[in-house]
C-alpha cells in the first residue's frame, strides 16, 4: 500500500518480499547506530512480520519502505509511531549510507509532516533522536521541529523535538 510520494521517492508499506531489504536496513550498524541495536537475519524477519501484523491494526501509521520513484531501488525507512506511554505520535527516518548528505531526510520529512497532519487531528508531532546525532537534529531543525525537552532513560540521554499543525 501506497502511504505517500515525494518527488523522488514512494514510501510504501514492507511486503514479506521485502526482507532482504529490510534486513539490509537493520543489519546495518551505521543506519541503526542511532536507533536500535542490528538485528541478524533471524531477528529482522521476526520484526518484518510483526511490521506486516500491525499493519492490519492500522493503515496510516508503521515503518514504511522508502524507495526511488523511478525504480523502487531501496533508499531507507520512514515511520510514524505511537510514543510510548501516551497519546502521542513520532517520526523517524533511516537512509542506506550511500544516500546520506543528499538532502532526502529533508525532504522526506517535510512530505511526512505534511502527511501525518493531513491524517490526524493532533496538534504536534516528535521525533526523538540522542544528543550525538547532529545531523538528524539539523534535519529537524531545517523542517521546523525545535527541541521541547531533553530526558534519560534508564539507558541513555534523549531529546524531544516537536512541530506544531501549521
Amino acid at each position: 500500500m501506497l502511504i505517500f510520494t515525494t518527488s523522488h521517492f514512494i514510501v510504501r508499506q514492507f511486503t514479506i518480499a521485502d526482507s532482504e531489504t529490510f534486513y539490509l536496513l537493520n543489519s546495518n550498524e551505521a543506519v541503526m547506530r542511532y536507533i536500535r541495536p542490528v538485528k541478524d537475519r533471524t531477528a529482522s524477519d521476526a520484526f518484518l512480520s510483526q511490521q506486516l501484523d500491525a499493519y492490519a491494526e492500522e493503515t496510516k501509521l508503521g515503518r514504511w519502505y522508502v524507495g526511488e520513484k523511478e525504480t523502487d531501488r531501496l533508499i531507507g525507512m520512514f515511520s510514524i509511531l505511537p510514543m510510548q506511554g501516551n497519546m502521542d505520535y513520532h517520526i523517524g527516518y533511516a537512509l542506506l549510507p550511500d544516500e546520506w548528505g543528499k538532502g532526502y531526510a529533508n525532504e522526506l520529512l517535510q512530505a511526512g509532516v505534511a502527511y501525518f497532519f493531513n491524517n490526524f487531528s493532533k496538534q504536534q508531532l516528535f521525533a526523538i533522536t540522542q544528543p550525538e546525532n547532529i545531523a538528524s537534529e539539523k534535519v529537524l531543525a531545517k523542517v521546523g521541529f525545535t527541541l521541547k525537552d531533553t530526558t534519560r532513560n534508564e539507558e541513555e540521554t534523549l531529546n524531544l523535538f516537536a512541530i506544531n499543525r501549521p
